[in-house]
């Protein structure tokens, strides 16, 4: 077992008791639209075998053959009643147009899920979910992405996409679940990550806690990783952090140990200019700036 596999191996143990990664799967299409040159598929997923999860899977309405795709990652910022229609409805802290519609447009498939405790998964608080899971050793994050990771294998075995060229994306939450997710899972090519690349012992010695939800909290894992040496499992993959200069969930000071961290990385892996950090003169958001480099880092390595 090589190193890096046997990091991924101990970073996935951390996630706690989730179900069996080889359970079967099923996908029932709730609904198809097509609208403005895109086309939006609902599913109805059984991925863990304790509740259905929704999600949506948009692509471009005269694609053909296998096509790229984005696996979207929404944000968290207090708001349940938000979850995958943040791909194709955006939001207001992010710009125009939705991401389904920017990604269509570029020639990408996207999908997106509600993860546990938002929009139709939001009968219960996101706390009596944790202590629940906790009590039953299991981590709340580590669940969350245990519903990305078999979407994943399902979105695999599908013939309109290119297993090949898969990136994965996300602000907020969704920053911190597509660094997560593109550490853990080599079949991830990109990664994209906005506004939530947060140095845990910098948060830590800021007294910053706080700003995080309970979801975030992983037992044990200070022990073992830092978030620098989660993201080296990234590299050589392309990778590209976006923050913002006045954002309080990611201090300065944690972005620049992190950029130093990476940037010797991807030098020893011979890929310097895999990674990327660019920081912005904006708080927790996205701006027209962002969303651009976006697009175009996606285009240069996707």
């Amino acid at each position: 077992m090589s190193s890096k596999t046997a990091r991924r191996t101990k970073l996935y143990e951390l996630l706690g008791r989730m179900p069996d990664r080889e359970r079967p799967l099923s996908v029932e299409v709730v609904s198809v639209t097509e609208t403005d040159g895109m086309v939006t598929e609902k599913w109805l997923m059984d991925l863990n075998g304790i509740e259905k999860v929704p999600a949506f899977f948009t692509k471009p309405a005269n694609a053909s053959g296998k096509i790229p795709l984005v696996l979207f990652n929404h944000s968290h910022f207090g708001q349940y009643a938000v979850g995958k229609n943040e791909l194709v409805m955006g939001r207001k802290e992010m710009q125009a147009p939705p991401y389904a519609k920017a990604l269509a447009d570029e020639g990408y498939a996207a999908f997106c899920l509600d993860a546990w405790g938002f929009e139709e998964r939001s009968g219960r608080a996101e706390l009596d979910i944790f202590k629940e899971m906790l009590w039953k050793g299991q981590v709340m994050f580590g669940m969350m992405v245990y519903d990305n990771l078999r979407a994943l294998d399902y979105l695999q075995t599908r013939e309109d996409l290119d297993a090949e060229r898969v990136a994965t994306m996300g602000m907020s939450m969704g920053s911190t679940m597509a660094w997560w997710l593109g550490a853990l899972d080599e079949r991830i090519k990109v990664v994209v990550d906005l506004n939530c690349l947060t140095d845990f012992q910098t948060l830590l010695e800021k007294g910053e806690l706080r700003r995080h939800g309970i979801y975030y909290y992983v037992h044990d894992l200070l022990t073992h990783f830092t978030t620098s040496s989660i993201n080296a499992l990234i590299a050589p993959r392309p990778h590209f952090g976006l923050a913002g200069r006045f954002d309080p969930l990611t201090p300065l000071e944690g972005l620049e140990i992190i950029d130093a961290d990476l940037k010797e990385t991807y030098e020893k892996e011979g890929a310097p200019d895999a990674w990327k950090l660019k920081i912005y003169d904006v708080g927790h958001e996205e701006t027209a700036e962002m969303r651009a480099d976006i697009l175009a880092f996606l285009r240069k390595w996707l």
